[in-house]
């Protein structure tokens, strides 16, 4: 485990040493240049209001392949209820990660996406590398995630729903256009039903890392995505637009 001081390079990833829980590192600060170099080396971060920065890189990562996605017949009743939600991207970046940040969750106290973290992803956003999906029902933000995206890796941070389906409506309409791009990974980082559902599965560090270096083989664009999909009874897509406006 390192202590980082503002300008320390983050440190490489050990396939097989960490500290308690997968801490790697300690301290810093959130700038862009830093949390892309975490990224790209298989660690977030993940910290309480008034505690240092505390980084990780989990021994156990959750991993969705994109092309692998599963949708079951659960799967898809909740995705009924998401019917006629409209799916864009990055229209309301800030929001999200609002809504994530204040949305109350079960066996939780406060919010580990601080003031800080908010404007630290508002910022990777403005630079091109931070996106989100969001979730409408009309003009309202019915739900949505954000996350980060570096070569052919997404790495997904945080999601929230005030309708039903809607933040998996969001998810899985990501996931089909990430496989439609021949994405190599989704990091869910943590366990949770609903991205195993999904398709999604625990693996070992070495194997997570060994994949995100073949994802980062491939050119980072950044800039914002433009995608765009209705939802309908039968759960297939309307049409979705790339970062360049281009009909896929």
């Amino acid at each position: 485990m390192v202590w980082l001081h503002d300008g320390d390079p983050f440190p490489e990833p050990d396939p097989e040493e960490t500290g308690p829980g997968g801490l790697v590192a300690i301290g810093g600060s959130l700038s862009a240049e830093r949390l892309l170099d975490a990224y790209r080396k298989g660690a977030f971060p993940w910290y309480n209001e008034g505690e240092p920065v505390l980084w990780y890189s989990l021994a156990e990562r959750m991993v969705l392949e994109p092309h692998q996605l599963r949708l079951d017949r659960s799967v898809r009743r909740n995705l009924r209820r998401a019917s006629g939600l409209l799916i864009r991207t990055d229209t309301a970046f800030e929001r999200v990660i609002r809504a994530c940040a204040s949305i109350p969750r079960p066996g939780q106290r406060g919010t580990w996406i601080t003031r800080e973290m908010i404007e630290a992803y508002s910022e990777l956003h403005r630079l091109g590398y931070a996106h989100s999906v969001e979730a409408w029902d009309g003009a309202e933000l019915a739900g949505g995630l954000y996350g980060v995206c570096l070569g052919k890796a997404f790495f997904g941070e945080s999601m929230f729903r005030k309708r039903t389906g809607a933040s998996l409506a969001a998810l899985v309409t990501l996931v089909r256009w990430l496989a439609a791009r021949e994405f190599l990974l989704f990091d869910c980082q943590t366990y949770a039903d609903h991205t195993a559902r999904l398709g999604a599965r625990l693996w070992p560090r070495r194997r997570f890392l060994a994949l995100l270096a073949r994802a980062l083989e491939y050119e980072t664009k950044p800039g914002p995505w433009r995608l765009q999909s209705v939802v309908d009874q039968n759960w297939t897509l309307g049409t979705s637009l790339d970062s360049s406006g281009t009909s896929k």
